[in-house]
């Protein structure tokens, strides 16, 4: 009995000294890693200037084309994640102020993204990496009832998001294999387009009160970085388009945009231009808050 506990022992001790040292591994590659998502990029980045930052979902990754305002002299970065909600918004605003970032507006998509408060499963994985070194992303998900096992229990948080963060992106990561979420200064556009387009149906949709939209305020009013909120466009088949009026009666400061552009050949589907459909409605927005610097 004795020889079987001593065993057992033995083997629990080689699990955790081989989790600890999986655990540090990883880490070690994702903290030398900023090719293959704008948060690790972010992450490992410091000091970044820029006049102009974008921040929402992929109705601001696929949105927004930083090329025309930098053809006027802005230096901007397009920021917008695809499945990101508001609550990682808010993180990457924070980890931005941590890196000392110095930014004059933020861009800030909020519309469909406002009727929740949840989080992305899948875009919150993306952070865990770094949850060791970084008291803000610390501070951000403490009271999440994952915490005490993410923060504590070695290698945890790598085998729990292994399809986001497991081996296969740890590889890629130490070879340094690029991504296009990089490219075009963040921009990604939909090339492709859905005929016909199925309408999208905001019916159950209903816009409230939003901590981490309050949160981003707070943070930009702290650090004098000027936020312009704004809806963005969605094709003009949408059922239920009143939720857009909806969203002025709970936060009357986000500027309405959704029918910025409204023919359906500049929709790749209902919910997202195509690039054309972006650089036309980045135009729009650059047209209504900024003017061209003088660009030799």
């Amino acid at each position: 009995m004795r020889q079987f506990i001593i065993f057992l022992a033995k083997g629990l001790a080689i699990i955790i000294i081989t989790m600890v040292l999986l655990d540090l591994l990883y880490t070690a590659v994702f903290m030398q890693s900023d090719s293959r998502s704008k948060i690790d990029f972010l992450y490992n980045s410091k000091d970044k200037e820029y006049d102009v930052v974008f921040l929402g979902s992929s109705r601001v990754n696929n949105h927004f084309v930083p090329k025309i305002f930098n053809d006027n002299g802005y230096k901007t970065f397009n920021f917008g994640i695809t499945r990101s909600r508001l609550d990682e918004s808010a993180l990457m605003l924070k980890l931005m102020i941590e890196r000392k970032y110095k930014i004059k507006n933020l861009i800030l998509q909020v519309d469909l993204n406002i009727n929740t408060n949840d989080h992305s499963e899948a875009i919150r994985s993306l952070f865990m990496p770094y949850i060791h070194q970084s008291q803000i992303i610390r501070d951000h998900y403490k009271n999440i009832d994952e915490y005490p096992k993410l923060l504590y229990i070695p290698f945890y948080r790598y085998m729990n998001y292994d399809a986001r963060i497991g081996f296969r992106e740890t590889y890629n990561s130490a070879i340094h294999k690029p991504t296009n979420a990089l490219s075009l200064d963040g921009f990604n556009p939909l090339m492709k387009n859905v005929r016909p387009l199925v309408p999208a149906d905001l019916s159950k949709y209903s816009p409230k009160r939003n901590k981490s939209y309050d949160d981003i305020k707070k943070i930009c009013k702290e650090n004098n970085i000027n936020l312009i909120a704004i809806t963005t466009p969605i094709c003009m088949s949408t059922i239920n388009r009143e939720y857009f009026d909806q969203i002025k009666l709970v936060y009357p400061e986000i500027r309405s945009f959704e029918n910025a552009v409204t023919d359906d050949k500049y929709f790749a589907t209902c919910g997202h231009m195509n690039q054309k459909g972006a650089i036309e409605f980045t135009k729009v927005v650059f047209n209504a808050y900024f003017k061209p610097k003088n660009v030799n």
